[in-house]
């Protein structure tokens, strides 16, 4: 008899099926779309560094607070870039290349599909220090990652079809 699917492994599902999803949206975009912002709202960049950030908040920093070797995921300049409330730079220039959001984005994912792995469903159920307005546990915290970065690639969905891009589904 199987066994049943347990709260962590459905998060970890959950957060590679956002990501498959935003992969998808990014497959065939060229470096200059990804700082192009149609309306000057946002961005494919900000989007992406925004989502990087996001994870590492989440899944990492939330469930085991900071490590001196998250600076190796990300600069702390990066994480303040992209962090909740920050704006899309008006000029391109001041953005970190596509391929460097990319490394980052890839990195975090990876670090945070490690760790969960190594995660104990009886530690996810401690409340965080800081709850969030929509989670107050550290599986609360991975669950909203899959839904946060759903979020975003919802954005940059738009932001393609805005670039003339077909719609992925």
């Amino acid at each position: 008899m199987e066994q049943p699917v347990t709260a962590l492994e459905l998060a970890r599902r959950q957060i590679v099926a956002a990501r498959e999803y935003t992969d998808s949206l990014l497959a065939e975009l060229e470096p200059e779309e990804w700082v192009r912002a149609p309306g000057g709202t946002t961005s494919i960049a900000w989007q992406v560094g925004h989502l990087a950030m996001a994870e590492y908040g989440l899944c990492l920093f939330r469930i085991r607070g900071r490590r001196e070797t998250d600076l190796q995921l990300m600069s702390g300049r990066f994480r303040k870039q992209f962090s909740r409330g920050s704006t899309p730079p008006s000029d391109p220039a001041r953005c970190p290349p596509p391929e460097e959001i990319r490394r980052v984005f890839d990195r975090v994912h990876q670090q945070a599909l490690e760790e969960l792995a190594g995660f104990c469903e009886a530690d996810l159920a401690e409340r965080i220090e800081e709850p969030h307005v929509v989670f107050d546990t550290k599986l609360g915290a991975l669950f909203f990652c899959a839904h946060h970065e759903m979020l975003h690639a919802g954005q940059i969905g738009l932001l393609r079809r805005w670039l003339g891009k077909p719609p992925i589904r």
